[in-house]
């Protein structure tokens, strides 16, 4: 008897993982980039601190990783190549990110840079207005500064920016999603929050 409930209920949920592949088209929903996908599963984002869908995108991305494998690597990358700041102001929005990931509180501080640029329509005119941010936001301003002047924060900065050039001539815009180095994900305006959630989901998955 368990054995045929088995055999029934594999009938059953074959014709919804069929729906679920058919849904997502290449060209339409995706474009693959690369011959060769990355030896382990990651999501790479590419956004801005100034830009306005980047911020709104946040929600969505804290639901990306929610539903990513443990085996996904989710990245951020923050270009340097926005019209709104200098690319040594953007630089330096870079290298708060990374200090705030070197203190183990990234998606926090993200959100104070975020915040600072959008609610408070304040200017980031270089390192020392994110400093400011930070210690508000609880950071010693001591582990702030040691960090900023390390060589793995200066390395992890020259890593950031090296994403962006590698794949560069595929970021006409930002929030830009790469998955396992292969996929381009590519968001309709019909497409809902969770279509997107499980577009990238489903991608991290394709060999």
């Amino acid at each position: 008897m368990k054995k045929l409930f088995s055999i029934l209920l594999v009938a059953m949920l074959l014709p919804f993982a069929a729906n679920a592949a058919d849904q997502w088209k290449e060209g339409t929903h995706y474009n693959v980039i690369s011959e060769k996908a990355t030896a382990k599963p990651e999501v790479t984002e590419f956004f801005s601190f100034w830009c306005p869908a980047c911020y709104r995108f946040e929600p969505l991305v804290k639901k990306m990783k929610e539903g990513l494998g443990e085996d996904v690597t989710f990245n951020k990358v923050q270009v340097n190549f926005m019209q709104s700041a200098g690319p040594s102001v953007q630089d330096d929005a870079t290298k708060a990110m990374i200090i705030g990931r070197a203190m183990k509180n990234e998606e926090a501080l993200n959100a104070s840079i975020f915040n600072y640029i959008h609610e408070q329509r304040s200017t980031v005119t270089g390192l020392k207005d994110l400093r400011s941010v930070f210690i508000i936001n609880g950071v010693d301003p001591e582990e702030f500064d040691k960090l900023a002047k390390s060589f793995s924060v200066k390395s992890l900065v020259n890593k950031n920016n090296r994403e962006i050039d590698t794949y560069r001539k595929h970021l006409t815009g930002v929030p830009n999603f790469i998955v396992n180095g292969k996929y381009q994900a590519t968001f309709s305006r019909d497409m809902t929050p969770d279509d997107i959630v499980n577009l990238i989901v489903w991608l991290t998955k394709q060999p």
